[in-house]
């Protein structure tokens, strides 16, 4: 799998709080957050599984908003910022939804199998979820699998992913 191709792996979501008991503030997934991809570590019987890779992460910045003030369900995180897929196949802007557990992002795309230098790309139908589960510690740990539907790299591809939060820099005052 290309770097490029994991950055919606963003796969997969960050969140900081943990599924609110009733009458209590919604989820919330804002900020600047830290997505690591361990593609080294990746399995799944695609072809692209066993292609390495390093471990990979990228910053992003969330944005989230709730429809519904009653449900936590009804909470999206969606990216405001941060690097731009290779892959022009990937949904923009991602989006998380709050499943009560986890933050879940589910797309379908088109992934571009790499097969060496000097061979072509094929392209070829990949449906895609990854889901981001908060930590007591902060962070968010979880998995994201693809499937990828005909082709050389047909069969599945699943990674570890998890999120971090970034703390934004002291001020010049020390705030």
């Amino acid at each position: 799998m290309r770097r490029g191709l994991l950055v919606t792996a963003l796969s997969a979501a960050m969140l900081t709080a943990v599924a609110a008991p009733a009458g209590a503030a919604q989820p919330s997934w804002s900020g600047d957050w830290s997505l690591k991809r361990f593609a080294a570590t990746k399995t799944g019987t695609s072809l692209a599984a066993s292609q390495g890779e390093p471990d990979f992460a990228d910053t992003y910045r969330f944005e989230t908003s709730c429809s519904d003030p009653t449900s936590d369900e009804s909470c999206v995180a969606t990216v405001v910022d941060g690097p731009a897929p290779a892959n022009p196949t990937l949904p923009l802007p991602p989006q998380y939804t709050w499943d009560g557990t986890s933050w879940v992002h589910v797309y379908d795309w088109q992934w571009d199998c790499w097969q060496g230098e000097g061979v072509p790309k094929v392209w070829a139908p990949a449906h895609s979820v990854a889901y981001y589960t908060p930590q007591p510690d902060g962070t968010m740990t979880g998995s994201w699998r693809t499937d990828i539907t005909g082709g050389p790299c047909d069969g599945s591809v699943i990674m570890d992913v998890a999120a971090y939060p970034v703390d934004p820099a002291p001020g010049p005052f020390g705030s």
